[in-house]
């Protein structure tokens, strides 16, 4: 439904199309996946095994909320606008072959080989694109999302008039204008493969893009860690992004009665953001305990190092109080019943819809495609990336900038972007001997200040109630309905890597490729085995890096290929 004040202006484009033979009313600019939760439709594909499934990440990677658009079936609603006229059914596994195929020809390519590839249009990708082009370097950034900003600068999408600014937007927007206006072309596309000597593919539609660049910034970014729960694959279950994108860029509410649960302040602005929007959030479930006397050391670090932001959060617990939303601490959610009943222990909440927001993984699978090596932070629980001082990985002609590295908020991705990115045009115009420009010093020294903050950050959101295990009958693989119990009798049977796991259950090999069950399972055959998990207990990264048409991976010659 649409938020509170965000109906169908006349200054918004109106369009009509069809969901299932019913006529649905949209914007011009809106994804389909938005257009149809502003009407309440939640059930968007039907899986093998007969479930039914809808939007969950809401940034193109788990997959969930495929469609047919016009014939043509497996798109991701969340990533594809809608268009006047178009007929949408929800997708059916196994899908339908298309009724429209390739050109004989086969796809077209385009060759483009700047100085600088960024891969990323978000805030280390902008920052670090900006600064490569300072830097004298040619700049190129190829970004799969409708909209250049990332999940933190979400911007309102064009076409769409009725939206009220805030400072998040407002910064968003100035970043992409420097962008624009330094003439810095952002490529619309997915990136399906990359190799050594620097080669990087990525499609759009039935174009195939090769890049050669010199240097390579990866500015990736992240996406949100799984939280297999009993009912976690239910439609209107969702990440606490999905959700803010939801709104922030189509001010479309994901239910009237809404449950927040999670770890991290990204909750409480959520949650605060969908209350103003008029949702009723019935509660805030939070996994760290309440700030008490021991959070003051660490409360003190974050008002040296940043004390606006630590300002701002304090904030959105004071409304969320004022607006009596119940923020429960040391809570986590360990069950979703039909019907999205939400529970805790004994305690249980109706809602519309569930966001959860569990933390976050690196989208690091290029970085690990291309061989740069990564160490594993047991405390953050997640591999980080190898990198010197000028942010360059253990393969010297790529650098990497942003959460994509290892998690440290969209601040610490700046500064870091502003190094990589001058560090990766002076290495390409061979200037490396160079004395780096003021510009560089002052990112170092913001750096270093944002890191401290994130330190103490999550020293105060250390999580107080631990999720239990999953239970047995608990989805681990969405993808593959790999339940849990079947999981855990392999590892018990002896199986000693994750690889032997997924030859006997297909845990991983799905169309998510494994993003969401597969650290999941990596953490429970290492606890099983006494180990800590490091870089090779993780699935080898395999090209594609999405899910693409076998018409892309082909040769070029004169036989026609359908997609699949």
């Amino acid at each position: 439904m649409r938020a509170t004040g965000s109906e169908l202006g006349p200054a918004d484009e109106r369009l009509t199309f069809t969901f299932e033979g019913e006529t649905i009313g949209a914007r011009a600019g809106e994804t389909i996946a938005a257009a149809l939760a502003a009407v309440d439709i939640r059930t968007l594909r039907i899986t093998r095994e007969g479930e039914q499934r809808g939007l969950y990440c809401g940034m193109g990677v788990c997959q969930e909320c495929l469609v047919e658009v016009d014939g043509q079936p497996s798109v991701r609603a969340c990533m594809t606008k809608v268009k006047a006229g178009s007929a949408i059914l929800r997708n059916i596994s196994p899908a339908r072959l298309p009724r429209n195929r390739l050109p004989a020809s086969g796809v077209p390519d385009i060759k483009l080989d700047p100085d600088v590839l960024v891969i990323g249009a978000g805030p280390a990708g902008l920052t670090a694109a900006l600064a490569a082009t300072c830097a004298g370097a040619s700049v190129v950034i190829v970004d799969e999302r409708p909209v250049a900003g990332g999940q933190y600068f979400k911007q309102p999408h064009a076409g769409l008039k009725s939206f009220a600014d805030d400072p998040q937007f407002a910064s968003g927007r100035a970043l992409i204008g420097k962008v624009r206006e330094a003439g810095i072309p952002i490529v619309d596309a997915m990136v399906a493969n990359a190799t050594l000597p620097l080669a990087i593919t990525a499609v759009s539609g039935a174009t195939r893009r090769e890049f050669s660049p010199k240097r390579l910034v990866v500015a990736t970014g992240a996406f949100e860690r799984a939280h297999p729960v009993p009912g976690w694959t239910l439609p209107g279950v969702m990440t606490t992004g999905a959700a803010q994108t939801l709104l922030r860029s189509y001010r479309v509410l994901p239910g009237k009665r809404i449950a927040v649960a999670g770890n991290g302040p990204l909750n409480l602005q959520v949650a605060l953001e969908l209350a103003r929007a008029g949702a009723d959030v019935v509660a805030v479930l939070e996994t760290a305990g309440a700030p008490g006397l021991g959070a003051l050391a660490p409360l003190a670090v974050m008002a040296l190092s940043a004390p606006g932001l630590l300002r701002q959060g304090a904030s959105y617990l004071l409304e969320l109080k004022r607006r009596n939303i119940p923020v429960h601490f040391g809570l986590c959610i360990d069950r979703i019943s039909p019907g999205l009943v939400a529970g805790s222990g004994e305690l249980s909440w109706q809602a519309d819809a569930v966001c959860l927001g569990y933390g976050f993984l690196p989208s690091n699978e290029i970085l690990r495609l291309l061989g740069c090596r990564h160490d594993y932070d047991p405390k953050r629980r997640h591999l980080v990336t190898v990198r010197d001082d000028d942010l360059r990985t253990t393969v010297p002609e790529v650098f990497a900038a942003g959460d994509c590295c290892g998690l440290g908020g969209a601040q610490a991705a700046m500064a870091e972007a502003v190094i990589a990115g001058t560090a990766a045009a002076r290495s390409a115009l061979n200037k490396a001997n160079r004395s780096p420009p003021d510009d560089v010093q002052h990112a170092r020294a913001g750096l270093k200040r944002h890191r401290r903050f994130q330190q103490a950050l999550w020293t105060v959101f250390a999580p107080q109630a631990q999720r239990v295990t999953p239970v047995a009958e608990a989805l681990l693989c969405r993808c593959e309905a790999v339940a849990t119990e079947q999981v855990s009798d392999i590892i018990a049977n002896g199986s000693g890597s994750i690889g032997s796991v997924k030859r006997q259950s297909r845990l991983g090999m799905g169309r998510c490729q494994g993003r969401y069950c597969i650290p999941e399972a990596v953490e429970q055959l290492c606890r099983v085995q006494g180990v800590t998990p490091e870089e090779y207990s993780f699935a080898a990264p395999r090209p594609p890096i999405r899910p693409v048409t076998l018409a892309v991976l082909q040769a070029h010659g004169n036989t026609s290929q359908e997609n699949t």
